[in-house]
């Protein structure tokens, strides 16, 4: 079932290696059918070399395999999660990317520094907190989900204008309308995480984030019923 789904979601995971956002298998990409109410994801520490559009694996929202031979993503749990809570989200990617890892090991959010990260993230990229050792024990991919909700929650952000997150300790998420644009967000979210490393070590005394106004121009001259970015298809 899904084959088209299923290529879609292959050559996301692709994307992965090629933008140099993975390590060994240190990442996955998922992308739901909403009107099916699954998702396909890639399988778990399978190597990208030797990875088949047919190895993918089909799963309900609420966890379980509904096809394929292999185990999906450990990390299956949390685009679970994720997809039930973010009815708008089409496509989930996780990866280790180094610059993006670094500021989830260090717990700092990436901070909206500059017009690169106001085309993407309407805002600083947050932390979700630290999982307790209770969580990680119990459900621990699954509290990784609702710890990435509460992060959003909390701080009143539209997960679709700031679409990533990273996990303190871990490494971050990223979503967009399918598996593709999630990429996409990946590949901006790394690129602004080590250009905000690189900025907030030459200017380490100053708040260096961009203005209001022109964080707004950015993101809204790419999103919005006003956008002008780009070819009109129309």
């Amino acid at each position: 079932m899904l084959e088209n789904l299923k290529k879609e979601v292959y050559e996301a995971n692709m994307a992965l290696p090629a933008n140099n956002l993975v390590t060994l298998t240190w990442g996955n990409v998922s992308q739901v059918d909403r009107e099916k109410g699954v998702f396909v994801i890639k399988p778990s520490g399978v190597d990208y070399n030797d990875l088949k559009p047919e190895d993918m694996v089909v799963v309900s929202l609420d966890g379980h395999v509904v096809e394929g031979n292999l185990n999906p993503s450990t990390d299956t749990p949390t685009h679970a999660f994720l997809y039930r809570h973010w009815t708008d989200l089409g496509g989930i990617v996780h990866t280790h990317s180094k610059w993006a890892v670094a500021f989830a090991q260090a717990g700092i959010p990436v901070p909206a520094a500059g017009t690169t990260h106001a085309d993407t993230f309407y805002g600083d990229v947050p932390v979700a907190r630290r999982l307790t050792k209770n969580e990680v024990d119990s459900e621990y991919e699954l509290n990784t989900g609702k710890s990435i909700v509460r992060a959003f929650e909390s701080e009143d952000i539209d997960p679709m204008a700031v679409p990533g997150v990273l996990t303190n300790d871990h490494g971050p998420f990223t979503w967009g309308k399918d598996a593709m644009d999630a990429v996409h967000n990946a590949i901006v979210l790394d690129v602004v995480a080590e250009i905000d490393y690189h900025t907030m070590s030459l200017n380490p005394s100053q708040d260096i984030h961009v203005p209001q106004y022109l964080l707004d121009r950015h993101y809204y001259r790419k999103h919005g019923v006003n956008a002008y970015y780009g070819q009109n298809t129309h």
